[in-house]
């Protein structure tokens, strides 16, 4: 006798759990735009790698001769996968079971998404749509009961962004417990003018006043610029793409090591247009992103949250193959001094990359915190100290290439002045306590005051000035390590990257 009959019973249920929530709320779902969850995990890992846990779990009406009469599959899926040959735990919300509300939903498969995660040290992706799993005023007629609030399993999401990584795709609105799961997270994404978050919708806005739309109150162009989340994209395809190579820079989990990959780009490489890059006039400006190109392995440097915290760039690339975690200034935006949300920025990218222990190439370029009411208002001086602490504490190999300015404060945390310093300084760099400029005049009021022509006296006074804050002066007394050719910086930093990896244990 075989189990046959039994099989086939597994079979028909699986089918039924395909169907997801059906013909009319699949056909609502793509006339959106939008991809069904099957075929965004399908998109998202390598072909024919995955292994759905928990499939045939949902709701089940059965006749009275025992014979299922009706099923409802639940609006989470989950399973072991593949991402570029590596093994993760891909999950995706359907939208289409009763809109990812909690009476569609078991909890218990949430749960063991991830617990799978931290358990087996695999990267976790959460492609969320909905409330993920969050309440609905529903279910309250259905249960009879109100309860307290709790969030079953939220002490292993907290697990898992101390453990593995964490990257989460928000792929429609995501309200309650899927925005909180969608920031909880080492790497988040949104569509454009598809994907909304917010703690609550406008239904509940309303009630409050405010007469919004979903993309009005919790769109892309809020949530990607205010530090929510971190990266905007134009379609779901996107989105996997930027998911699938950002866990290409990180290791499986905290405690192993980040792959090297094959490198044709020479480490000796050396670049002339970097020796003209930096304008001689101090307040022009120039694209640190071009200089990151000229740098790094050809075509590695991956950046994320690009559209907040605009003064410092955060990124992964390569050198010589071996992945590295860059911070860089930006002195287009601000001149490249540290508002509140910059620093806010600096601080998660810096105990990210120490986190998964990547070693951290720092490009200088700070005129200083950010001054004036708006800064005090946001409290830049209390954000851009917790940068700063995070800069300190970090113990994983850190080299600083100053391009341009370090001042004050801000300048101090371009690495920990206190431990060994891998350090290189261009011909251009301009350091101090203070921009010279804007100490002068107060500092020599009186004589400029006593002088016959003021304006010469201070152009002189400035011309002396100028030849002390040279930095050849400060590397003669090693306050500086080394002043470099800006062609060397790459060899030097591939350089670097091989001890820090040797350092590591690679």
């Amino acid at each position: 006798m075989s189990w046959e009959k039994e099989v086939e019973q597994l079979r028909e249920r699986e089918a039924l759990a395909e169907k997801m929530g059906g013909g009319e709320k699949l056909a609502r779902q793509h006339s959106q735009g939008k991809l069904d969850a099957r075929e965004r995990i399908t998109r998202l890992v390598d072909a024919g790698s995955f292994r759905e846990i928990g499939k045939i779990a949902g709701k089940s009406v059965y006749d009275d001769t025992g014979t299922l009469a009706e099923f409802s599959p639940s609006n989470f899926i989950f399973g072991r996968a593949n991402i570029d040959g590596r093994p993760v735990v891909a999950s995706a919300d359907d939208f289409t079971v009763r809109g990812g509300a909690a009476d569609a939903a078991l909890h218990r498969k949430f749960v063991q998404c991830e617990k799978m995660a931290h358990t087996l040290s695999l990267p976790l992706i959460r492609m969320i749509d909905g409330t993920g799993g969050g309440g609905s005023v529903k279910t309250l007629e259905d249960t009879g009961y109100t309860y307290v609030p709790m969030t079953p399993g939220w002490s292993d999401i907290v697990k898992n962004l101390e453990s593995v990584p964490v990257v989460a795709l928000a792929l429609g609105p995501t309200a309650g417990l899927g925005a909180a799961r969608t920031v909880a997270s080492h790497y988040s994404i949104m569509v454009k003018g598809m994907s909304q978050l917010f703690a609550a919708g406008p239904v509940v806005a309303a009630q409050i006043g405010e007469e919004l739309t979903k993309e009005a109150l919790g769109g892309s162009d809020i949530h990607t610029r205010n530090g929510v989340v971190d990266e905007e994209v134009a379609s779901e395809d996107e989105a996997f793409a930027a998911a699938r190579r950002f866990l290409s820079y990180l290791p499986s989990s905290v405690g192993k090591h980040a792959a090297r990959t094959a490198c044709t780009d020479p480490a000796g490489r050396r670049e002339d247009g970097l020796l003209s890059i930096v304008p001689r006039e101090d307040k022009q400006v120039y694209s640190m992103r071009s200089v990151m190109d000229a740098v790094f392995d050809t075509g590695s440097v991956f950046e994320m949250g690009k559209r907040w915290g605009r003064a410092a760039i955060t990124a992964f690339a390569r050198l010589d193959g071996w992945p590295v975690a860059v911070l860089a200034s930006d002195p287009t935006y601000l001149g490249g001094s540290w508002e509140a949300l910059t620093s806010q920025k600096v601080k998660r990218f810096v105990e990210l990359a120490e986190l998964f222990k990547l070693p951290v190439v720092h490009l200088v370029d700070n005129p200083g915190f950010m001054v004036g009411l708006e800064a005090e208002r946001t409290g830049t001086i209390r954000y851009g100290v917790e940068a700063m602490n995070a800069v300190y504490k970090a113990t994983v190999p850190w080299a600083s290439v100053i391009i341009r300015r370090a001042y004050g404060i801000a300048g101090s945390a371009m690495s920990n002045g206190e431990a060994f310093q891998y350090r290189f300084a261009w011909p251009s760099g301009d350091w101090g306590s203070l921009p010279i400029a804007g100490g002068l005049e107060a500092a020599y009021k009186s004589e400029i005051a006593a002088a016959d022509d003021p304006a010469a006296k201070l152009t002189e006074i400035k011309s002396r000035l100028d030849a002390v804050t040279s930095p050849f002066r400060t590397a003669e007394k090693f306050n500086v390590e080394d002043i470099i050719d800006p062609r060397d910086t790459r060899p030097l930093l591939c350089e670097f990257a091989e001890l820090a990896w040797t350092k590591l244990g690679a």
